[in-house]
């Protein structure tokens, strides 16, 4: 059974030590008045700290920091009296303001968390904030042999594919599916195209509109991402994932790294390498992460295979991990194959941060 568990917050600071005597003294009657039972907790001198407890398991957190900041959690049910509880919280606030008048330099109410509900709406970026999104509904929930597949509704973004927690595209997100293909700067036609990755198949669905003389696909592996992107992404792959085979594509769902391997050994050539299997590791110890060492074995492949001429599309991570940014630009100067780079920051809507997309090419 879900139970939805609403947490509020009000966070106060003050340019002066709080006296925390006289200022639960003024706020005690607003908890009174709404039957709230107090019990204070030994804090070994530093500050005040009490909780009360009312009716429905309502459940209000006091603290008193005495270098000058005030708190207040308030946590509830949510089939609790919601105005009354805003009413509390605005009370509580109004008499803070009367307590510490002209020693206030900020108050903050913040909108209550949502803990327990049917629908996660809270996730966090690459760079470690979490973020709310307006998700309204799980429409897929696989478990493969590989990771857990979610996509999930958002009234702002579409339909999100989500793997083993992390947000990978939104219907929303056609910036990305630009970025990683070149951002328009690019001619398809007539080319041989490799992708690796990209079961949501919004990258395909792009480049065939572009003429190409044959994209190969390699969909590392899990049919299950395949099977919920074409029935719930259509927004974003249209059509193009009902057959593995059309008259300028074919999708292999395969291991990546024996099919390159093997497109080694046989000398073939791609004129376009989009890699869309992850995005760089935030490790920062790339001689100890094994992701790190899937990554440099998956550059290193797809340089081997790409055309003279021919360019490596790659996503990065955040804009914000420039440590990790700075690695894997340090392992594409080790390649085999020596080459140049470039890079670009993109905003992608549903990442709610901006991203950095790898254009590379045999020197």
């Amino acid at each position: 059974m879900s139970i939805t568990f609403l947490d509020a917050l009000i966070s106060l600071s003050s340019v002066f030590p709080v006296d925390s005597t006289s200022t639960v003294a003024g706020l005690l009657s607003i908890f009174h008045e709404q039957e709230l039972t107090e019990t204070v907790h030994d804090t070994n001198g530093h500050g005040y700290l009490a909780t009360f407890v009312g009716k429905h398991g309502r459940l209000v957190i006091l603290r008193v920091h005495s270098r000058g900041l005030v708190t207040i959690d308030l946590q509830c049910y949510e089939e609790d009296n919601i105005a009354q509880l805003d009413n509390l919280l605005n009370a509580l606030e109004k008499k803070l303001k009367v307590l510490l008048n002209g020693n206030i330099t900020r108050i903050k109410k913040l909108p209550a968390l949502v803990r327990g509900a049917k629908v996660d709406r809270y996730w966090p970026t690459a760079d470690g904030r979490i973020v709310e999104y307006d998700i309204d509904q799980v429409v897929y929930d696989e478990d493969s042999d590989y990771q857990n597949i979610k996509i999930l509704h958002s009234r702002q973004y579409g339909n999100i594919l989500v793997l083993d927690g992390d947000v990978n595209l939104a219907e929303s997100d056609f910036a990305y599916t630009q970025a990683i293909t070149g951002n328009g700067r690019e001619s398809y036609a007539g080319k041989e195209v490799l992708i690796l990755g990209g079961g949501d198949g919004g990258i395909l669905a792009e480049l065939v509109k572009k003429k190409p003389k044959m994209i190969t696909m390699i969909v590392h592996i899990d049919q299950k991402v395949i099977d919920g992107c074409k029935r719930h992404m259509r927004k974003t792959c249209g059509d193009i994932l009902d057959n593995l085979k059309g008259d300028c594509y074919q999708i292999l769902i395969e291991d990546c790294v024996p099919l390159l391997k093997k497109y080694v050994r046989e000398g073939r050539m791609f004129d376009y390498v989009i890699n869309d299997l992850t995005a760089i590791p935030i490790s920062t110890a790339p001689e100890e992460d094994s992701m790190w060492e899937f990554l440099r074995l998956i550059l290193d492949l797809s340089i081997q295979v790409l055309h003279p001429r021919g360019k490596y599309f790659t996503q990065g991570n955040s804009a914000t991990l420039t440590e990790a940014l700075s690695l894997y630009e340090e392992q594409l100067g080790k390649l085999s194959c020596p080459v140049d780079f470039r890079k670009e920051v993109v905003c992608v809507p549903s990442y709610l941060e901006q991203w950095v997309f790898y254009t590379a090419w045999k020197k």
